[in-house]
């Protein structure tokens, strides 16, 4: 017969946070929630308490030095998890400041024990917890001391079968306070600015009896309260089953929309594959990923675009335009400035899903670093890895552009290193043919699969791209000292 205890765990209503716990918040558990000013402390345990409390389990609310509960109630009912029903049936607030200013630490304690027994709270919040520390500094002697009193709050609240929270910034002047020894789980909130971008990390120090989801996750605060995403991780890591939405690597083959480009492929892209479609400005990068998208459409294959470079309105063909308002087609297409990558996977994640998408357009990778907060920049290349491996855990096919100055004595396929994430390259340049710009394109890589290696001429038209015949008669357009044969050359900034 087992004695092993089950811990029930309570669901956070804060979107994310439960993944970051494991599963949820374990019952009777006792939690710091610590972070600077600003960072989202009050916001992030009243998210927590709305969701969570009930006429027959009720929570606890108490302030301290930190703000008055009127001025808090007025800022945190603009919040759409604000509500009104829930004060005083099965919220109740009570203001601590008169029995802290004292100094006195048994007194606090004694009001405490007395609001919990008359209430019967499952749920016990304490705002600001940093107020009572300080005061504790004044007390006068003959009082319990700071440790003594944490550690008897703490078995108090745990007799009491409460799960309760402790808000505050303590945490940055000391790391080795008692409170840390005492508590069940620690959550830290922190928040910087650089440039003209505010990105927001939590982290989950600590949390007992579970496994959790380590890392730093980033997070924002809007209309709807606090909205946490995940490092991105790659589903399987700890055993679980692939959550696919696509053929993972089948032997199936998906036809690209561009004639003649399936046959250069060895018979069209994998399914399941990773495609970088790498050329200058101008060389139809975007075009070439519509045609991808709107033949999947044809074939009853929804798709997904990230878009960081230009919105559909203004010069994306009219093809995806319309593909996108009649719902076959999912846009991700966001300007903000504090982006970070995990929230951008986390969107295209829910929107396959949504969509059951099979093909994946992310238009571009050079885009996509400016889109990103700065922070994030110095990791972008792991971070990119990391968004390869959840795609392809998801099953789906993905077409990402890549915006790359033509040098035309080297050969490049992306400015971040990323290239050999991939499983296909498609690279395009330019070539001057008797004073008369021309494109070419090649494939130069198809993982586990035979291709074509031919360097072909393509049109752009009003009906897409146009792949013409080879190039035979032309040396190092791919790479090299350009070389000139029969009027063919490179275009060569400073030269004639």
């Amino acid at each position: 017969m087992s004695t092993k205890v089950t811990i029930h765990r309570l669901c956070t209503g804060v979107p994310g946070l439960d993944a970051i716990l494991g599963g949820g918040l374990p019952e009777f558990s006792f939690n710091l929630i610590t972070g600077p000013p600003g960072s989202g402390k009050t916001t992030l345990a009243h998210q927590i308490m709305f969701a969570l409390a009930t006429r027959e389990k009720p929570a606890l609310f108490f302030t301290v030095l930190g703000e008055p509960p009127l001025k808090m109630l007025r800022y945190q009912q603009q919040f759409s998890f604000f509500d009104f029903d829930k004060l005083n049936e099965s919220i109740r607030f009570v203001n601590l400041s008169d029995d802290v200013t004292t100094g006195n630490l048994n007194n606090v304690l004694a009001r405490i024990t007395q609001e919990v027994e008359a209430f019967s709270p499952a749920l016990v919040f304490v705002d600001s917890f940093r107020s009572i520390i300080q005061e504790a500094a004044l007390q006068t002697e003959g009082t319990s001391s700071l440790q003594l009193f944490i550690q008897q709050l703490g078995m108090q609240l745990s007799g009491w079968q409460t799960t309760s929270f402790l808000i505050g910034e303590f945490l940055s002047e000391s790391g080795s306070h008692p409170i840390l020894t005492v508590a069940d789980g620690l959550l830290s909130l922190e928040q910087s600015v650089e440039r003209n971008s505010m990105v927001r990390k939590m982290q989950l120090m600590k949390m007992r009896g579970q496994a959790i989801l380590p890392g730093m996750h980033t997070f924002r605060i809007s209309g709807d309260g606090i909205e946490i995403f995940p490092a991105a991780r790659v589903r399987g890591d700890t055993g679980e089953e692939p959550l696919t939405i696509g053929p993972l690597r089948s032997k199936k083959r998906l036809t690209m929309g561009v004639a003649r480009l399936d046959e250069m492929l060895g018979g069209g892209l994998p399914a399941g594959y990773s495609l970088l479609v790498a050329g200058p400005s101008g060389s139809g990068k975007t075009i070439l990923a519509t045609a991808f998208l709107a033949e999947g459409v044809r074939q009853g294959e929804p798709g997904v675009i990230v878009a960081f470079e230009q919105t559909p309105s203004q010069s994306w063909v009219r093809t995806l335009d319309d593909m996108i308002r009649a719902g076959q087609i999912g846009l991700i297409n966001s300007r903000s400035p504090d982006l970070s990558i995990d929230e951008i996977v986390q969107h295209l994640t829910d929107l396959i899903q949504q969509m059951k998408a099979t093909r994946v357009v992310i238009d571009s990778l050079s885009g996509f670093e400016l889109a990103v907060a700065p922070t994030f920049r110095e990791d972008f290349r792991e971070s990119l890895f990391r968004m390869f491996a959840v795609l392809s855990g998801l099953g789906v096919t993905v077409l990402m552009t890549s915006e790359l100055e033509d040098r035309y004595i080297d050969l490049r396929f992306s400015p971040y290193g990323a290239a050999f994430l991939t499983d296909a390259i498609i690279v395009q340049r330019y070539i001057e043919v008797e004073s008369s710009l021309q494109r070419v394109m090649a494939v130069v890589k198809v993982r586990a699969s035979s291709h074509n290696t031919e360097i072909r001429r393509y049109e752009i038209t009003d009906d897409g791209i146009v792949i013409g015949d080879p190039v035979s008669d032309f040396e190092g357009i791919l790479g090299g000292q350009p070389t000139r044969t029969k009027g063919y050359r490179m275009v060569k900034r400073g030269t004639s």
